[in-house]
């Protein structure tokens, strides 16, 4: 597959490059800045972005697959309205033709209560994010990771879980932990596994040693609910009847396309 990794200058995203690769995939990075494209020579950089439409073209000509592992890093309530979310809508609308997505949010991204969420808004705007692919139509899964790289080194085995609430709450590595380099695996096998297809999950890390085949795992998940924007099992706590106009202006638009 033509696959393009946003946020590939990243912890993560760098890895999600090195796992596509390895699979034998042509990859395309998005970067803001060339200078930090240090990527191997079969790598092509595409200079774009993700708050910027007009600039995506080049990067989405032609792709089979996205893997998004960008972040508003720190950037508050608006950079979460800005990149967490406004990547996602504004790759969405400048596609033209379908693809695979697998987009990475956060475990306990439900959690509207908390301390995080209250500072940045980072879980209500990732969510929504998550709720634009589900309508979109293109092929997806969504991955929400648990904190990245708190794992022991005897935490190899990933698992899945499903429903995104109860015990999720305590905004520590408690509620589940898992390496980057894992996190960047899943996203990238799940883009060739049937088994992956219209699926959310939370990834976590428990002692154990590392399966070389997540093809069983992805099979054994629920599949999201045809029509819901919300995940299998996810709290109802989001109502559509107060989100923004622009996001519900958003969905319509992206049903449509």
């Amino acid at each position: 597959m033509i696959v393009l990794a946003i946020g590939a200058t990243g912890s993560i995203g760098r890895y999600v490059v090195e796992a596509a690769l390895a699979a034998g995939h042509t990859v395309r990075a998005l970067v803001r800045d060339p200078a930090r494209a240090d990527f191997p020579a079969a790598v092509e950089v595409v200079v774009g972005d993700v708050t910027k439409p007009e600039t995506l073209g080049a990067a989405l000509a032609g792709i089979e697959a996205v893997v998004f592992t960008h972040g508003s890093d720190g950037g508050g309530k608006a950079g979460s309205r800005a990149v967490d979310y406004g990547a996602v809508r504004n790759v969405l609308a400048a596609l033209d033709h379908p693809v695979r997505i697998a987009l990475m949010t956060a475990i306990g991204v439900t959690n509207r209560t908390g301390v995080y969420n209250e500072t940045t808004e980072s879980h209500d705007w990732k969510r929504r994010a998550e709720r634009l692919v589900r309508a979109s139509g293109h092929e997806y899964t969504i991955v929400r990771p648990g904190w990245f790289d708190y794992n022991g080194a005897e935490q190899l085995q990933v698992v899945f879980q499903q429903g995104d609430s109860g015990g999720l709450t305590s905004s520590t590595p408690k509620d589940g932990v898992i390496s980057r380099r894992q996190i960047a695996q899943v996203l990238v096998d799940s883009l060739t596994s049937d088994g992956a297809r219209h699926k959310t999950l939370e990834l976590v890390a428990e002692t154990g040693p590392a399966q070389t085949d997540l093809e069983p795992l992805f099979t054994a998940l629920i599949a999201d609910p045809a029509g819901s924007l919300d995940a299998v099992a996810d709290v109802d706590n989001q109502p559509l009847a107060d989100e923004p106009a622009e996001v519900l202006t958003d969905l319509e638009a992206v049903r449509e396309g």
